[in-house]
């Protein structure tokens, strides 16, 4: 297992912390993990040392599948310096509801499809790529759905 410190200097300027830190070593191995409250079984994002459902600290880094509808797109027409985001083409950000729950969200981006095809209500699936040398959890369109 990667110990914290080691964590801590593959996602630099991220704040790792006791409540995320499975989250972190999730992406490792490509899996998105969501906490789920083990007494009551609502999903929870992002992770937080208390359920504020039924107020249980028994909350389990759960992997999700990763499918899920946009429920909110916006295009960055300038930003931050990120490796392999070029703001000379606006670069889209989303906010995913999962299947697992409705209102359990999931902000990232959209790769593989033009700007005008990402749209409110459009089915994506999870997938990963390498930014800075970390994993990184981002969603395509799913084919053939709402489209």
């Amino acid at each position: 297992m990667v110990t914290d410190e080691a964590l801590s200097a593959v996602f630099k300027g991220h704040s790792i912390d006791r409540d995320n830190v499975a989250h972190f070593r999730g992406r490792l191995e490509r899996r998105l993990l969501i906490n789920r409250c083990i007494d009551c079984g609502v999903w929870r994002h992002p992770p937080r040392p208390i359920c504020s459902s039924c107020w249980s600290s028994r909350l389990e880094p759960t992997p999700v599948a990763g499918t899920g509808t946009i429920h909110l797109a916006i295009f960055l027409h300038q930003g931050p310096p990120a490796e392999g985001v070029d703001y000379a083409t606006p670069y889209p950000v989303v906010t995913v509801e999962l299947d697992e729950q409705p209102g359990l969200r999931f902000t990232s981006s959209v790769v593989g499809a033009p700007n005008e095809t990402i749209a409110i209500g459009r089915r994506v699936r999870l997938d990963w790529i390498e930014r800075a040398g970390t994993p990184l959890p981002v969603f395509r369109l799913a084919e053939g759905a709402g489209q």
